[in-house]
């Protein structure tokens, strides 16, 4: 078979792009929200509002509650890898004090991939505008420097960690059964992620949330007027399938 008989295979588009510089903490302030460099002078506020806090929200982290919160803060700090920010809300109950904790991780500057995980947030904190805007600086940060895939792993089982990743629009691709053994229990991972074509869609749908007008009190970020999970639904519609069962104790639907 001579060379212009032989059949074409796909194969995938070009790529004109360049690695990425690695993820750093940093500073990064948004209205309702500041991300600084995790360290040990937030050991104390940690204490209070996140290791002191209800067992529950340890439940599907790989850490158990810390009993000193200065150790564990220094231990993640060391952690290689591992680029943490302190989540600083800016309005509120916990305004001006270190309520959680995100990182940077798995990075792979080779083809512009990083995860954000290790997430850990004081029940107060959840479910704020604070929380999605610290969200969005991280992401944006990470597309804005040049990563081509963002990505949010969870355990099956967490409902509330799968809710969020579609709401921030993340698109599910996938349950990896019985991907690793923690706290003596099985866990099934659950993968999403953004790419860059997603974020040139979903960037503005973040702007038009986080647009003061869009709340009832835009000092406090609080009474939303348009959901952001109807914003991302709607310019990423087509987001994957629905996560077909949660965990392999129930097995495929």
């Amino acid at each position: 078979m001579s060379g212009a008989d032989v059949p074409s295979l796909p194969v995938g588009e070009p790529v004109d792009w360049a690695p990425p510089p690695h993820l750093e903490p940093l500073v990064l302030e948004g209205r309702w929200v500041r991300l600084e460099p995790l360290s040990g002078d937030h050991a104390d506020d940690l204490a209070r509002t996140v290791c002191d806090a209800p067992e529950r929200i340890w439940t599907y982290l790989y850490d158990d509650p810390p009993a000193d919160c200065a150790a564990y803060v220094r231990d993640r700090i060391a952690v290689p890898g591992l680029a943490s920010l302190a989540v600083r809300p800016l309005s509120g109950a916990l305004s001006g004090i270190a309520a959680g904790i995100a990182s940077w991780l798995r990075e792979d500057t080779r083809h512009g991939t990083v995860e954000v995980g290790g997430i850990v947030l004081a029940p107060d904190l959840q479910r704020t505008t604070a929380a999605t805007e610290a969200m969005w600086l991280m992401m944006r940060h990470a597309f804005e420097g040049g990563y081509r895939r963002y990505e949010w792993k969870c355990d099956a089982l967490n409902a509330a960690s799968r809710a969020a990743a579609t709401r921030l629009g993340f698109t599910y691709e996938g349950t990896f059964r019985q991907a690793a053994v923690y706290k003596g229990r099985n866990r099934d991972t659950a993968w999403f992620s953004v790419t860059d074509r997603d974020w040139a869609a979903l960037a503005p749908a973040f702007a038009a949330w986080l647009d003061p007008s869009n709340f009832d009190d835009p000092a406090r970020g609080t009474g939303q007027r348009q959901a952001l999970s109807r914003l991302t639904s709607d310019v990423l519609p087509h987001r994957g399938t629905a996560i077909p069962y949660a965990g392999t104790g129930t097995g495929p639907a």
